[in-house]
């Protein structure tokens, strides 16, 4: 561009023009020299748009640790960033060769139900041309590319194709599809560029969750190793479930544990140690172990073993830590049931009673474990009827930053109610799984229901 402004040879002949002053950009005339730098400065701010758009998209991206939302994520940031109507990742199976599994985005309702019933995409004609060929792929009209082997029934019109590989790890782990520009133009080098910006941001985002999910199901084995199988407690039905927290190695102090004792009274109880890391878990071990030696002593009151537990804890342990536990046992009185228990700081009791009512056990809660060891424990007793559930659960299931701890507690009543027909294993996935908690903290639930009295003695 500088020799388009330098000053004429002096052997040349021009003609003289009166000096101009142009005290604007405005003031210049109109040349294709101008047009020119107006399209460069157009190029450049469509570029800065860009790369405001991709550093954003960067952000969202990486924000997400759950790989089916991940992919989705990926997907749909694309389409935003080259104004595609639709949008598709395909995954590799493990030997690269074909589809595994086809995100697609975009598609109406109609359109969905248009393709009900064909197969998704397996990686064949076009979709199987960037499998093994791993390039960008740009083509203007589909149906013309040799390699082109059509639509089946249903699938609405697409001429254009932008095709990127993603790779995690120098390996190909599958393919983004983007089709039709919404301003009906073809995708061009600009679109393409930013595409392969995104596929490695994508990568990145993609190992990441992969990374997160085997932390995640580690922790989460740990976790249940330290948690006890349900031994055989009939003629009770019994069942638990337990959730880690939602983030990474979040492994915590949440258990469950039933035993049934020689007089045929079940004693359950739910506890959570405060933390969220491998200390927790380890303090969460022990004090079950002690708690269960504990209970046993069919002649003390529930109070009373949680008063012992509180003092071993303060003389054995190197920290003293802070814990919630429910302790409660069924037992037959005066040809019933009879719950009694004691609470240390915990949630109450939830009851499901066999005519369809559900209610909390709410009595005075008692103070945490590890806070003042000699202060006394209520105990409490209600009658229970045959065929209701008792459901004892962590705090990690009502619990929302922010909201009212009633408001949880009201929202976990309307589950176990819908859900109260189930056998008591059904019922704790289903209360963990529809928990109003926001899934931070780790969840743990049990249920027992109370058998007929049938072999009791009524005293």
């Amino acid at each position: 561009m500088a020799a388009d402004w330098q000053e004429p040879p002096e052997d040349e002949s021009v003609d003289e023009a009166p000096e101009e002053s142009y005290t604007s950009l405005l003031d210049l005339p109109l040349s294709s020299d101008l047009n020119r730098i107006g399209e460069q400065l157009h190029a450049l701010a469509r570029a800065q748009s860009t790369l405001q758009e991709l550093l954003q998209a960067v952000v969202n991206i990486t924000g997400e640790l759950e790989l089916p939302m991940v992919l989705r994520r990926i997907v749909r940031t694309a389409m935003d960033l080259v104004g595609a109507r639709y949008g598709a990742m395909g995954v590799l199976d493990q030997e690269g060769r074909l589809l595994e599994e086809f995100i697609p985005l975009g598609l109406t309702a109609k359109e969905l139900a248009d393709l009900e019933g064909v197969e998704l995409p397996r990686g064949r004609g076009l979709l199987g041309h960037l499998i093994h060929h791993p390039e960008p792929l740009r083509v203007n009209d589909i149906s013309s590319h040799p390699e082109s082997a059509g639509f089946p029934p249903g699938h609405p019109p697409m001429r254009s194709l932008l095709g990127v590989a993603i790779s995690v790890r120098g390996q190909v782990y599958g393919n983004l599809y983007l089709s039709e520009r919404k301003d009906g133009q073809p995708f061009d080098r600009h679109d393409e560029g930013v595409i392969r910006a995104l596929a490695g941001t994508a990568g990145v985002a993609i190992e990441n969750a992969r990374l997160y999910q085997q932390v995640r199901n580690s922790s989460e084995q740990f976790q249940r190793l330290l948690l006890p199988h349900l031994p055989d407690l009939r003629p009770f039905s019994a069942g638990a479930a337990y959730r880690p927290a939602s983030a990474p190695a979040a492994v915590g102090g949440d258990w469950y544990d039933a035993v049934l004792l020689p007089d045929g009274a079940c004693v359950a109880v739910i506890g959570d140690v405060v933390g969220h890391d491998l200390r927790a878990a380890a303090t969460m071990s022990q004090i079950r172990n002690m708690l269960r030696a504990l209970y046993y002593d069919q002649s003390a009151p529930p109070s009373s073993s949680l008063t012992r537990l509180d003092r071993i804890m303060n003389t054995a342990l190197d920290q003293t830590p802070i814990a919630t536990v429910l302790l409660a046992r069924l037992e037959p009185a005066d040809c019933a049931w009879q719950l009694r228990w004691s609470s240390a700081g915990h949630p109450p009791p939830l009851v499901l009673l066999p005519d369809g009512r559900v209610r909390y056990l709410d009595r005075e809660p008692g103070i945490p474990l590890g806070v003042a060891p000699d202060m006394p424990r209520p105990d409490h007793c209600e009658a229970v009827p045959v065929d209701s559930t008792v459901v004892l659960f962590t705090d990690g299931l009502v619990e929302v930053p922010g909201q009212p701890l009633d408001r949880g507690l009201d929202a976990l009543a309307v589950t176990a109610s819908r859900f109260a027909g189930l056998p008591p294993d059904e019922l704790c996935r289903a209360l963990v799984t529809n928990r109003p908690g926001d899934g931070h903290d780790d969840r743990a639930v049990i249920a027992l229901r109370t058998p007929p009295l049938t072999g009791y003695a009524c005293s």
